[in-house]
């Protein structure tokens, strides 16, 4: 007799609602949904009837669980991911001209830090230029006409490869990495979540726009080239001081090119109608996916001649046959990548 009882009292307790705390917290969610009442009589009672200890404690972790599947489904800019604002990045377009900051912690309030990261930065270079000409001055033997020759064809050779070294640097991050790679993952994350705003460069000042390029091509770099180079080679100091300057400019000139003629000083429509710094309508080109092309945004020099021979698809192929990461336009582009993977490089005009 003792041991019916028992039973009857097991057998009441585990067919009864307590036994959802055995449950995992997905069939506990499917029960759930499954003997939800439709009657707004009864949902008033449910809803305003105080909770058991037992009932309260199962609501938290089930509400624990939920959120802590949405949280697990959120990407952040540190996710490779997070690309060009588009489905599944953990970006939203913003409408119109709108500014949307996707680096967490950054900011497009400019800070003495920055300014003083930027002046050092361009100071140093200015330094290392000023040498390089007095020391090329004097192994000239003072003719100022030959140094002065030397020292304009090195800064001109210089902005040209700027160009084609921002292009390089444009693609790379546009297209590998995320927010989580060593020294440029505050970069990578910038550039790729431009896409999803572009306004948000015009809001920026000088300083907040450009002091991120002052890391990888800042003083250091200068000296150690300059070092490697030696006393007797001083337009290599020259020439890569100039490169690096123009390097940490070219996200300035990026912004001119998504600002308004009547947005920015005169001189630099007039650098734009000369095509010293990238125009307007060469950088649109760049803005539409799966942004595969017109990378250079120093003067856009370089943009047809790199496209047109290729030169990107080619190196995305090499990377995938070394390591199997496909680039982002690919994974934008399934025609991209397959015109890339038969050895169609170059981009249809």
């Amino acid at each position: 007799m003792k041991f019916s009882c028992i039973s009857v009292v097991l057998a009441t307790i585990l067919s009864s609602s307590t036994c959802d705390a055995f449950s995992s917290p997905k069939s506990l969610l499917q029960s759930r949904s499954a003997t939800k009442l439709h009657s707004s009589l009864v949902e008033d009672v449910v809803t305003t009837a105080p909770l058991s200890k037992q009932q309260l404690t199962e609501e938290q972790q089930l509400n624990s669980y939920v959120s802590q599947e949405d949280t697990s489904n959120q990407k952040s800019f540190l996710d490779d991911g997070f690309v060009f604002g588009l489905d599944g990045s953990g970006l939203e377009r913003p409408k119109g001209k709108g500014a949307n900051v996707v680096v967490e912690g950054d900011s497009l309030e400019t800070t003495p830090q920055q300014v003083a990261a930027v002046s050092a930065t361009f100071a140093g270079h200015a330094l290392f230029s000023a040498n390089a000409i007095h020391t090329l001055f004097s192994q000239t033997d003072g003719n100022i006409g030959l140094t002065a020759l030397i020292s304009v064809a090195t800064i001109i050779s210089s902005w040209a490869a700027a160009d084609f070294g921002s292009g390089v640097l444009h693609w790379s991050v546009d297209n590998y990495g995320n927010g989580r790679t060593p020294v440029m993952g505050n970069i990578i994350a910038a550039f790729q979540g431009h896409h999803s705003a572009p306004w948000t460069i015009t809001y920026r000042g000088f300083c907040n726009n450009v002091w991120k390029l002052c890391i990888p091509f800042g003083v250091p770099t200068v000296a150690a080239i300059t070092l490697l180079a030696g006393h007797d080679h001083p337009m290599v100091s020259l020439f890569f001081a100039i490169f690096c300057s123009n390097e940490i400019l070219s996200q300035e000139f990026h912004k001119w090119s998504h600002q308004t003629k009547k947005e920015v000083p005169a001189f630099v429509n007039t650098l734009q109608e000369l095509g010293i710094s990238i125009g307007r309508v060469p950088h649109a080109r760049h803005h539409k996916a799966p942004y595969d092309g017109n990378y250079c945004i120093v003067s856009g020099l370089c943009n047809d001649v790199l496209d047109k021979n290729g030169f990107f698809r080619f190196l995305e192929h090499r990377v995938y046959e070394i390591n199997g990461i496909e680039s982002n336009s690919w994974k934008l582009d399934p025609e991209l990548r397959a015109r890339t993977l038969r050895g169609e490089y170059a981009l249809p005009q």
